[in-house]
């Protein structure tokens, strides 16, 4: 990935065919992402929104000359590069890898709430949604899951409101991660703000989790038990940099690590669930201190 680093900095119009050629190809979508936070970190942000600027021109033009909707390479642009430059500037401004994380669980939070309050027909917004899954599920015999969606619409909005926010979270965060680190891989010099290994939220959104859940358990209000979860779920990188951690500087063997990975895409909500308890415990009994301290015992 050095080479590759290298090679986006060296000059401004390379920066700009990599934002572009990666945001247009699904596959690498998320390159473009990881890329302009790479790009504010080495050169700052005035001249990374330029470059994002000429390539969000470039493919709209090349949108426009091919007859293709304008709106969907707009769309991409603006869910892409914007939460990109924020959590990159958030992360050169605190110079803290940790702080920026918990930022960008406050922003989760912050999407929530304004889920809830911008959509006022939750089942409405999602019916177009539910309705493919109803027939893909139709479609593979799965008759009981098409009966239950369209038995409980609400919930099932509610669901995937929680998956919308929880998996674009995730997503950025990936931006972050994989651009700070590559970052580092390019010519010049750039900021260490701290390992992902140590990633710890911190007590406080750990309170705030456990309040919210008692407020979402006793009043029974979706949007609250949804900003339960979804405050909640934003553990699970804090359980995969435990991890990491007890693989660095423990003695947690490889082989544990690449398993975590590969199970990852096949057992995805359990997996998040079970780092998320991983991650939201370490922050009350602090796992890897333990660890140290038995060490040098």
């Amino acid at each position: 990935m050095q080479p590759l680093a290298a090679w986006l900095v060296a000059r401004p119009q390379n920066a700009v065919i990599a934002l572009a050629a990666t945001l247009l190809l699904p596959v690498l979508h998320i390159f473009s992402g990881i890329f302009m936070v790479l790009l504010v970190l080495k050169q700052g942000v005035r001249l990374a929104a330029i470059q994002g600027a000429a390539a969000a021109a470039l493919m709209i033009l090349v949108y426009l000359v091919a007859g293709a909707p304008v709106l969907q390479v707009v769309v991409a642009i603006l869910t892409t590069w914007p939460p990109a430059i924020l959590l990159a500037v958030v992360l050169a401004s605190t110079r803290s890898l940790t702080l920026t994380m918990q930022v960008s669980a406050l922003l989760a939070a912050v999407a929530v709430l304004g889920f809830y309050a911008f959509i006022a027909d939750l089942t409405a917004f999602w019916q177009p949604v539910m309705a493919l899954m109803v027939d893909w599920a139709t479609a593979n015999a799965l008759l009981e899951q098409a009966q239950l969606i369209e038995a409980e619409p609400l919930l099932v909005a509610h669901l995937l409101t929680v998956a919308l926010i929880v998996s674009s979270w995730t997503m950025y965060v990936l931006y972050l991660l994989f651009g700070y680190r590559y970052a580092n891989a390019a010519p010049g010099e750039t900021g260490k703000y701290g390992r992902f290994c140590d990633l710890n939220f911190g007590r406080v959104i750990a309170v705030a989790v456990a309040i919210v859940s008692l407020l979402a358990y006793a009043t029974g209000m979706p949007w609250m038990q949804s900003l339960a979860i979804v405050l909640f779920a934003v553990f699970w990188f804090q359980g995969l940099a435990v991890v990491h951690w007890m693989f660095v500087d423990g003695e947690l063997p490889l082989f544990v690590v690449i398993m975590v990975y590969v199970l990852l895409p096949f057992l995805h909500v359990f997996m998040i669930m079970a780092l998320a308890v991983v991650g939201y415990t370490d922050t009350w009994f602090r796992y890897r201190r333990r660890v140290v301290a038995a060490n040098e015992e």
